[in-house]
């Protein structure tokens, strides 16, 4: 439970054996109190994130609030516009990102952390557990084979990111490799299990 008396739904270490996917439906909270509180967790237990933004221009804004969360919680993270990909336990980058080839130190800890990853490029500059995708970002086939657990955030204000999430779910439904989880905000803010 956070100070408020929210479940934590990220309170677990990602399962073993295929990938989770949770689909957190936000109605009451913005993706800017949401997205810190996902991220405080993944940190306490020691596990690292990548935060994809389908809109390049939310970056920013989303840093801001990630940094100014809480003044007694911190919660280090970087872009690709501050450099060190790698070394950040939580990455924020857009959906469309490309690593650049000039990357000048992302190159020993980038290998080790996609050794595991099969023949497939590494999804995760910074050897990510956690994707979360946030501003209507979608998972690629590849992350389904890398990170453990996949965040889809949405916002009911969004009806083509809520619309994206559905369709999602359906497709991703029919695999049964994977765990799907739907969360969903009460009229408290509280997340409750819906699927």
């Amino acid at each position: 439970m956070d100070d408020a008396g929210n479940k934590q739904t990220l309170s677990q270490q990602p399962a073993p054996g295929g990938c989770e996917v949770m689909f957190y439906h936000l109605l009451r909270q913005p993706l800017e109190q949401v997205l810190p509180v996902l991220l405080h967790k993944t940190l306490e237990r020691k596990l690292r994130a990548l935060v994809r933004c389908g809109n390049p221009l939310r970056i920013r804004p989303l840093s801001d609030a990630i940094w100014t969360w809480r003044d007694e919680a911190f919660i280090a993270h970087g872009t690709p516009e501050d450099g060190h990909m790698q070394r950040q336990p939580v990455l924020l980058m857009p959906d469309s990102h490309e690593t650049a080839e000039d990357e000048t130190d992302a190159d020993t800890a980038f290998d080790e952390s996609c050794a595991n990853s099969h023949s497939a490029p590494c999804p995760a500059p910074n050897g990510a557990d956690i994707l979360f995708c946030v501003e209507g970002a979608q998972p690629r086939d590849e992350d389904l084979a890398h990170f453990s657990r996949i965040c889809v955030l949405f916002t009911d204000a969004d009806a083509a990111a809520k619309e994206q999430a559905r369709a999602l779910w359906r497709r991703l439904k029919e695999r049964d490799d994977l765990r799907l989880t739907y969360w969903q905000q009460d009229a408290h803010g509280r997340w409750e299990r819906k699927a």
